[in-house]
């Protein structure tokens, strides 16, 4: 699965099976990197595509020294089930 970064628009996305799933975040002012939705269609859901979409956003906060944080349930979710990237 490739996913792509739209950093303008502020996206991490892939498409799958002509379906397209993606992620959206916003940086902080306090040098956070927030995840607020994670959407993937249910055509391709069950695929494991929002957990690869949250680690790719957060690799690359870790990559900018951002700190993640999560507004979209998912995202806080999969933060608690990887508390490495907290640190």
């Amino acid at each position: 699965m490739k996913i792509v970064h739209d950093q303008t628009g502020q996206l991490f996305k892939t498409e799958v099976n002509g379906h397209t799933a993606y992620l959206a975040y916003q940086l902080t002012t306090n040098g956070g990197l927030d995840i607020r939705h994670t959407i993937v269609p249910k055509e391709i859901g069950g695929q494991g595509i929002a957990s690869a979409l949250v680690k790719t956003a957060y690799d690359y906060a870790r990559s900018k020294s951002l700190k993640p944080i999560a507004t979209c349930s998912y995202a806080a979710i999969w933060l608690k089930r990887h508390p490495e990237y907290l640190q």
